[in-house]
């Protein structure tokens, strides 16, 4: 506080408080500078420092505190007007608006007080002469708060009739009002249309498109365009959270989550703005956000989550329930006080609506990282169950049956139906048998003796190929848990057995491709080497190889008729084909593997088992891929997603899309692979592993987006990948290009300083790896970012940094490019006009002593064009290194020397002929300005018709020509006439 010793150091304090976080911090120091300044004893400080203090209550938590230091101006103003400047008449105008705003968001405001200052705001601004359109917004603001639909409908014709003029709301807020005005009415796609120019950017101000994008997010999902809402969600939640005063748009992001099945991600939001539960400085907004409170908290709930822990008011812990319960009575409290000043029921039976709406879609995956929709623990029943009926258990046998012979999905929870329906149940044989053989399968290795008790069941109801059959299968359940030789030993006498049944007629076709089957899985697992006490060899191939050829020989060879035996011969066959193509891959021969696999894939297909191809369409994605035939690799991914459907489990079908999202951004279909690359981080993190494969989805999905340039989408699903990316998970590459990414983001954003530090951080771990490229590359980029932040001193170390490492790579582009932009910030710094110089002349030397050594003609031309941008740039730096208010002697002098720069500028580019046509055309006509402005109408004249003759013939349609053209004739015209004279 020391430092405010007259208004110029007042007003500086003012501008960097402005530029701090909206906030009580920012209130505070606004109080103390109005302090200051009624010390200064100068009543145009007292008047800007109580604007600066209006402004920043405003922008805050504390908007109630706003009314004050106005009623203090306007007493100013009405006393001594003429103490004010042209631009703080302008504001105290302007912050009219802001009060009929503020008082409508305070109920303890009486209605009556609201209309008398809207009638001296009209009084006031008529006098002023400004047009009647803000105070019709204003009255508009009115009649639709208290719910008077004609009176609004009246004010806001005629707030659009009247003329725009300085006292108007800017066009980016104007439509946000209208915008709403129609969602009120329940016209969400003209909402859209009329918000459309601030979504695409073509107006903006420092709190659109913020509150635009908040606001569409439920009209997007009513009206089904949710990919939209989840961009608008991303990127706008990304505006909203820093800015403490937006509890309103805030509260739109909480309310699309629960309305989108994304209650985690509200959870996360309402954890991060714990005083939005509290704050009363704006009771209008607080009941915006309560309500969306009790919203997501009843969705909780309802989904079986009352009594989980959830972020609420700091005074206790909080439960969904209870807040629920608690967030209602406090909404429905304000809504009250709302509406018993207003005298309507509108604020209530708003409140209401919004807290008892449904969900729009049941799941929006957003790309983000989140813990997953929490799932409730399910409620067990103290009861025990009447035994079921027979009828009803033959029934469940019948269908069990049905399902096992078809190989459908749920055959294995049909089964258990089965189990739980049989106890106590007197059974014959073969259906026991049936009940122990399904059940030894559910239980992996455990089951091994129910194989046994299947087998011995199955041969007292008198089909001893089914009891093979079990035997067979208990052995491969074996060779599961590596106990491959135990397994061998145990399939050879089912085998043995079973061949032996068939050749007498005792057994069919299906029991003895069950056994046969079984002994080629075992043998495959011997191939693949999964037995800590085996190593494959050749003779292991051509067991396995043998076995499987067995089976297909049985399985291929018969008359098949019709009935459910069809369906597993069928699959026999398809999993031979699988095997053989296991084969060879393991000899090298990818061709013959991919021919296989998609013989196995079809055969399954025909058979109506599309979810056993998955498999194997994953496998020859795999194989396509390697081969270079990405065409088959992206057919076969889709395939595998297709037949998949409905049974494909969450990590499978992570893992589908993640490779599918590479395959086609490798094609450079980014849009596409945009939206597999969302699929998998949500399959991820319904799977379980969104730390591992959902981080490495969210990489991908943010470099995608980035692609598309979708900056602020990307930044924020970037961001959140970054905690979960590890060096032992997912490689340093992925964190230092995600950080890279992240820091390309930012910077397109102009959030410069951020940019920086990603930057830099990715620059840190490059900095070890043994190719220095990416090291120098980051460094450089950092450098970029820290002259964008106005951090001149830091930009150039970094750019130092870049250039030693540009240096020792023997990249000379780099290296001079790194010295230009170090020129540029000594000419800025205090080093000035001598160090500027002596960095622009390294850079030439630099590249002159490269040409030297360089005999590649291709590279002699990038280095010739690299020279010729370096004088161009010495001669812009030279220009600029005067002031308008120097001594003509210094400007004289300066011209000069910017002039030999680009002249010599012009005769480089020259020499690289055509193809740079357009560069020398325009050091050229810089250097005919500076001509100009020395006073030598006639060489400037020369230069204007040499760029003129450089494109005669050219081509009109092309912009650079025609830019040319008319700059070379402007010139030239403007020396014509200075000759005449």
């Amino acid at each position: 506080m020391a430092g405010i010793t007259d208004f110029d150091a007042l007003r500086r304090a003012m501008a960097e408080n402005s530029e701090e976080p909206e906030g009580p911090a920012r209130n505070a120091r606004a109080e103390q500078l109005l302090a200051e300044a009624e010390k200064l004893d100068i009543p145009l400080a007292v008047i800007e420092a109580l604007g600066h203090q209006l402004k920043v209550y405003n922008y805050s938590s504390e908007k109630d505190k706003m009314f004050v230091p106005f009623a203090r101006l306007l007493r100013m103003w009405d006393e001594r007007p003429e103490d004010f400047d042209e631009y703080e008449v302008h504001s105290l105008h302007w912050v009219f608006k802001w009060m009929s705003s503020g008082m409508l968001g305070q109920p303890h405001i009486p209605l009556a007080s609201i209309e008398k200052w809207l009638g001296e705001m009209e009084h006031r601004y008529r006098l002023a002469g400004h047009s009647e359109r803000a105070v019709r917004s204003a009255e508009f603001s009115v009649a639709s708060h208290v719910g008077d639909l004609a009176r609004a409908e009246r004010a806001y014709a005629a707030w659009l009739a009247a003329d725009r003029d300085t006292m108007a709301d800017c066009h980016a807020c104007e439509l946000h009002s209208q915008g709403e005005w129609q969602v009120q009415r329940e016209q969400d796609a003209e909402a859209l249309a009329l918000w459309e120019p601030v979504l695409e950017g073509e107006f903006t101000c420092a709190h659109e498109p913020h509150t635009v994008l908040a606001s569409s997010l439920a009209p997007l999902l009513r009206l089904g365009r949710a990919d939209e809402a989840r961009a608008h969600h991303l990127r706008g939640f990304r505006l909203v959270r820093p800015m403490e005063s937006m509890r309103g748009a805030y509260a739109d992001h909480v309310e699309f989550c629960a309305l989108s099945g994304n209650e985690a991600r509200g959870l996360e939001l309402l954890a991060e703005r714990p005083a939005y539960f509290t704050d009363s400085g704006n009771p209008r907004s607080g009941l915006d956000f309560l309500s969306v409170v009790a919203l997501l908290m009843d969705r909780l709930t309802e989904l079986g989550l009352g009594d989980q822990q959830v972020p609420g008011p700091a005074d206790r812990t909080w439960t969904a329930r209870e807040l629920a319960a608690h967030a209602r009575v406090e909404t429905l409290s304000l809504a009250a006080r709302f509406d018993e000043r207003n005298g309507t029921t509108h604020i209530g039976d708003q409140a209401r609506t919004r807290m008892d709406q449904r969900p729009l879609v049941e799941r929006l995956p957003l790309g983000v990282r989140s813990a997953g929709r929490p799932v409730a623990a399910p409620v067990t029943s103290a009861s025990v169950p009447e035994k079921t009926p027979a009828k009803d258990l033959a029934e469940l046998l019948t269908e069990a049956r049905r399902l096992s012979d078809t190989l459908q999905p749920h055959a294995v929870e049909a089964w258990l139906a089965v189990s739980r329906a049989a106890e106590g149940v007197e059974l014959s044989a073969r259906d026991r048998a049936e009940i122990a053989d399904h059940q030894a399968m559910d239980q992996g290795p455990e089951g091994i003796a129910l194989f046994e008790r299947a087998a011995q069941l199955f041969a007292e109801a008198g089909d001893p190929g089914e009891a093979w059959a079990a035997r067979a299968r208990g052995a491969y359940v074996r060779a599961l848990t590596g106990e491959l030789d135990e397994a061998l030993t145990a399939i050879a006498e089912p085998y043995d057995g079973v061949l032996a049944l068939y050749a007498e007629d005792g057994t069919g076709v299906r029991q003895t491709a069950a056994v046969l089957m079984s002994r080629a899985r075992i043998l495959m697992r011997r191939v693949h080497g999964e037995s800590p006490d085996h190593t494959p060899g050749s003779g292991d191939l051509a067991a396995a190889e043998a076995a499987v050829r067995e089976v297909l020989a049985l399985v291929e060879g018969q008359p098949l008729p019709g009935d459910v035996a069809d369906v597993r011969l069928a699959a026999r066959g398809a999993e031979g084909q699988a095997m053989l193509a296991e084969l060879a891959v393991r000899d090298g021969d990818v061709e013959t593997a991919v021919r296989l696999f998609a013989k196995a894939s079809t055969a399954f297909v025909v058979a109506g088992l599309p979810w056993f191809a998955v498999e194997y369409e994953a496998r020859l994605a795999g194989l396509a891929h390697h081969l270079g035939d990405v065409t088959e690799a992206e057919r076969a991914l889709r395939a595998a997603l297709e037949h998949g459907g409905p049974y494909l489990e969450a990590p499978g079908r992570a893992q589908l899309h993640l490779q599918l999202a590479e395959v086609l951004g490798g094609r450079g279909r980014s849009e596409e692979a945009a939206e597999h690359a969302l699929e998998a981080a949500h399959w991820s993190d319904e799977a379980g592993e969104g730390p591992t494969l959902g981080a490495w989805a969210r990489h991908q999905l943010g470099g995608f987006l980035l692609r598309q340039g979708r900056w602020a989408e990307a930044a924020e699903v970037l961001e959140s990948a970054l905690p979960d990316l590890t060096v032992e998970t997912h490689g340093d590459g992925a964190i230092v290009q995600t950080q890279w990414w992240l820091g390309d983001c930012l910077s397109e954003l102009g959030e410069h300083r951020a940019a920086a530090e990603r930057r830099l951080q990715a620059a840190e771990i490059a900095r070890h790896w043994p190719e220095q490229n990416d090291h120098a590359t980051l460094a450089h980029l950092a450098a970029e970012s820290l002259g964008h932040a106005e951090l001149p001193t830091e930009a150039d170390q970094a750019y130092e940094r870049a250039g030693d490492l540009w240096r020792s790579l023997g990249n000379v582009h780099g290296l001079v490019r790194s010295l230009r932009a170090r020129a540029w910030l000594a000419l800025r710094a205090d080093r000035g006009l001598d160090r500027a110089r002596e960095l622009m002349a390294g850079a030439i030397e630099e590249c002159e002593a490269a040409l030297l050594v360089t005999d590649d003609q291709e590279a002699r031309q990038r280095l010739t064009g690299e020279l010729a941008h370096t004088h161009r740039q010495f001669g812009e730096l030279l220009a600029r290194s005067v002031a308008e208010e120097a001594e003509d002697t210094a400007i004289q002098a300066a011209f000069e020397d910017a002039l030999t720069q680009t002249a010599e500028a012009v005769t480089v580019f020259a020499a690289l002929g055509e193809g740079a046509v357009h560069t020398r055309t325009g050091a050229e006509l810089a250097a005919g300005w500076l001509e100009a402005d020395l006073s030598r109408p006639t060489d400037a004249a020369a230069r204007a018709r040499g760029v003129l003759k450089a494109y005669e013939g050219a081509d009109d349609g092309d912009e650079t020509v025609r830019a040319r053209r008319a700059e070379a004739e402007q010139l030239l015209q403007l020396m014509e006439e200075q000759t005449e004279k």
